[in-house]
């Protein structure tokens, strides 16, 4: 658990040095948390937190290209070659060569990645109750809401050096 903020004086600014003044570290200690969570009830089914979130994706969209599949985790396509290389050692994705476009490699879920999704997602609603407690609607909501804007404020900033 981080320690208390410094105090500040009415009206001064947030330090964001300050880690509990930062909404980035406080949202990595969140990540950290929740992954963290989410692995100690995964790993009972072979799954690992790396492991989950390309799972997570593909159960959405399955038979994607590589490249799709490292945009969707947010990842290099380099780190998902390696995840990627794990998945198919544990048995839970086949590569293929896309139909479209001899070029591209597909990445395939298998039907035992298939069977794990029911067992797995409601591992998610688990974790995310027991970290929303004591929390009222109108909090989360704006919670929610507030995490999609910096998200968006920030992605658009890298879209636009692209």
């Amino acid at each position: 658990m981080p320690r208390k903020s410094k105090k500040r004086t009415k009206g001064s600014q947030p330090s964001y040095l300050d880690p509990l003044d930062s909404v980035g570290y406080l949202s990595r200690l969140n990540f950290r948390a929740f992954s963290t969570e989410l692995e100690k009830l995964t790993s009972l089914h072979g799954v690992s937190a790396g492991q989950w979130r390309f799972l997570r994706v593909l159960w959405e969209a399955d038979d994607i290209t590589q490249r799709e599949l490292s945009d969707r985790v947010g990842i290099k396509e380099a780190t998902t070659v390696r995840a990627v290389d794990g998945l198919v050692k544990a048995g839970l994705v086949v590569r293929h060569r896309n139909l479209k476009d001899r070029r591209k490699i597909n990445i395939k879920l298998t039907r035992k990645a298939r069977m794990l999704e029911s067992k797995l997602l409601p591992m998610v609603s688990e974790v995310n109750e027991r970290a929303l407690r004591g929390l009222s609607r109108a909090d989360i909501d704006t919670t929610r809401r507030v995490l999609i804007h910096t998200y968006r404020n920030l992605i658009a900033d890298v879209e636009e050096t692209r």
